[in-house]
């Protein structure tokens, strides 16, 4: 027998952030449970709003299956003595069974035989289990701070104030955070706030709809999203809807009424991405722009509650507009009127990090390296300095302090304004990309350089300080630093070298810091992160391992060698050759090769004299393909090797008598190895079995 199963936990409004958040959180943990309880269900739909949470568990069994256990006792070896009596350990354990030691049977293993008893316990009802199993799941919600309430002791995030458990038409009895659970749940604060009974938990859903509640997140979300777009079009506009901003005003509604409200062109002469920071930020309102991108003066509001005066909502939502569009205004006016550059001397009262100086000093760290990457990089040196020192003054401007999501764009603007090189100021506005994994990377080599030297500056530091990220805890995201570096070195096809940027920028801090103390360290920490980005692309690790062999600090190269390595896996050879080389290494690992050349006189066989014929010829083939870096075509001819390869193995024995032969084939299985391995550690490679 089955039936459906609802819960519903009403309270004061959750914090936006924690909704949809918890709803996941509690339906994993009932699925959990109710799986390890093995109390089947057709399936489980979680409802999520500003004022509930709620499962509703179909086809949920009756009862649990009855459970069989075994308890295994004494080893049959020492259950009886050599007269056949029972042992006080299996009189000791039938006793604790509650049973005589004739009602237990014997249990043959492969490490010996045991006595065990074996009972049947008959299944619990699920009503009875479903209380403390929601217990639990609540218990182990991810909440920060829980708040308490009242005269009790119970704690959530915020107070509850109702709970619903019905399994089919009966009310499951239950006390939840200090509230008695029944069938009654609330409609929407102000259209329907009169407790509405639940007759049964199919008809959770429909009823809260018809008190003003859209109760399933998702189905929520998706009627806000048409109905942005709906008013959008009306405007013959477009709006610009985030997905973070969508998710957390579906989570501060419960029956939303999407609303088009407008401000004073006026306010469009300050830079667009300011306005849309503010409208968002502040307002969780919806910006709207044409269809070349162009910002309007308009916006999107999604209110909660279905109003018989719809223009007078908007008009409040206009009136908190302005006056949140009027702060934008004035801190975009008051931060023109000095140059961005009178701000270099303030950055000197703001600390970076206490052992690490102030943002002056980060600044002059900045500047040391930009200097460093000016001709690896072939950027105009004036632009790179002017670039560093302007590079953390728009964190002291009224916008950024208001708008911290704004920092270096506000800087891009400023400095346009004060006149500054175009360069610079895009490089002002590129230092912060990739601000996240997938982020577009700075298009300028100025705004390259920047992104590099300030978080190579922040890795090295954080390092030194012996702050390096620990388990989860990364309190200075050094792992998206150095996965940002990784990026932007894969990206740029100038020989770039990781150690040397490392020992610049440890250098950058005189001689504050042991260069040797944090350069492997880090070196190790961000390869790390490479290896990673490669992963998350769907790169096997042995690749990785293969092209670090041989190149780890010219990443552009690095990546080069990779997808050429992802390219010759492919080819029937790859796995052939693959094997040959990890023979080699084996042979030539527990052999001392004591010359490196070979003496052509001393070759015999026909097979190891093809060998060597073919080895030379390749290596003039293949000696311009490393220079231009082609190495796709470079493995490609290798890969001709294998014939030749695999006739020397299956003919020439390598480990004979005669030392002189035996140390020449050694030397031409070195050369053999020193060219296969050129591009990567072919050795390292892994194959399945179909390949």
């Amino acid at each position: 027998m089955v039936n459906d199963f609802l819960f519903e936990l009403g309270c004061e409004e959750l914090p936006s952030a924690a909704v949809l958040a918890l709803s996941n959180a509690l339906a994993t943990a009932v699925a959990d449970a109710l799986q390890k309880a093995q109390i089947n269900h057709t399936g489980i739909q979680q409802f999520a709003t500003p004022r509930r949470l709620a499962l509703l568990i179909s086809g949920l069994q009756q009862q649990q299956p009855s459970q069989r256990q075994t308890r295994r006792g004494p080893a049959l070896s020492a259950a009886y003595t050599p007269e056949g009596k029972p042992t006080p350990a299996v009189i000791g354990f039938a006793r604790s069974c509650g049973v005589e030691v004739s009602d237990l049977t014997e249990f043959k293993t492969d490490k010996g035989d045991w006595l065990v008893y074996e009972s049947e316990t008959t299944g619990a009802q699920t009503s009875s289990l479903m209380p403390g199993l929601i217990s639990e799941a609540l218990k182990g919600l991810p909440i920060a701070k829980p708040m308490r309430w009242g005269s009790g002791d119970a704690e959530f995030v915020r107070p509850v104030h109702w709970a619903v458990m019905l399994f089919g038409k009966e009310i499951i009895n239950s006390d939840v955070f200090g509230i008695k659970t029944g069938r009654s749940t609330h409609g929407h604060r102000f259209h329907a706030p009169q407790a509405i009974d639940i007759d049964e938990p199919r008809h959770y859903e429909a009823l809260l709809q018809d008190a003003y509640v859209i109760a399933d997140f998702a189905k929520r979300k998706k009627l806000i999203e048409q109905q942005i777009s709906a008013e959008a079009s009306k405007q013959n506009a477009k709006a610009i809807m985030p997905e973070a901003l969508v998710d957390e005003v579906t989570s501060i509604v419960e029956w939303p009424t999407a609303l088009t409200a407008h401000f004073s062109a006026d306010f469009l002469d300050v830079p667009q991405e300011a306005l849309i920071a503010s409208m968002q930020s502040h307002q969780k309102c919806f910006a709207l722009q044409n269809t070349s991108g162009k910002l309007l003066p308009g916006f999107i509001t999604v209110s909660n509650i279905q109003s018989k005066n719809p223009q007078q909502v908007i008009m409040g939502n206009e009136k908190v507009m302005r006056a949140r569009l009027s702060d934008a205004a004035f801190f975009f006016r008051q931060d023109k009127k000095l140059p961005l550059s009178t701000h270099i001397a303030a950055t000197a009262n703001v600390v970076f990090q206490v052992r690490l100086g102030t943002l002056l000093d980060k600044t002059s760290r900045i500047e040391t390296l930009m200097n460093y990457l000016v001709n690896p990089l072939k950027l105009n040196k004036e632009q790179a300095v002017r670039a560093a020192q302007l590079s953390k003054c728009d964190l002291m401007t009224g916008m950024v302090g208001e708008f911290p999501e704004l920092q270096g764009l506000m800087g891009y603007y400023y400095a346009l304004h004060d006149g500054e090189a175009s360069g610079v100021a895009q490089a002002l506005n590129e230092q912060y990309l990739p601000r996240f994994s997938g982020d577009e990377l700075p298009e300028s080599d100025l705004g390259m350089a920047l992104s590099l030297a300030d978080r190579l500056d922040t890795l090295v530091g954080i390092f030194a300080i012996g702050q390096k990220p620990s388990g989860v805890k990364d309190p200075f995201k050094l792992r998206r630093h150095a996965l940002a570096v990784v990026r932007l070195l894969i990206a740029s096809p100038e020989p770039l070298n990781l150690t040397a940027l490392i020992q610049e920028s440890i250098r950058a801090y005189g001689s504050q810091f042991n260069e040797a103390n944090i350069l492997n360290e880090l070196h190790t920490f961000i390869m790390e992160r490479l290896q990673s980005y490669y992963q998350a692309h769907d790169i096997s690790s042995d690749l990785v391992h293969a092209v670090r062999a041989r190149q780890q600090d010219w990443l552009y190269d690095f990546s080069n060698r990779l997808n050429a390595l992802a390219e010759f896996i492919k080819l029937p050879e790859a796995v052939s050759l693959s094997a040959a080389c990890k023979r080699v290494n084996n042979l030539l690992q527990q052999n001392e090769v004591s010359s490196k050349s070979v003496n052509e006189q001393l070759l015999t066989e026909p097979a190891e004299k093809e060998l060597f014929k073919k080895i030379n010829a390749m290596e003039e083939k293949v000696a311009s393909l490393y220079a231009t870096g082609d190495y796709t075509l470079l493995l490609t001819k290798l890969a001709s090797l294998r014939e030749p390869v695999d006739a020397f193995f299956e003919s020439v024995m390598v480990m004979v008598e005669n030392t002189s032969v035996k140390e020449n084939r050694l030397a031409l299985l070195s050369k053999l190895q020193t060219l296969l391995q050129g591009v990567a550690d072919i050795s390292l490679l892994q194959f399945n079995q179909t390949q």
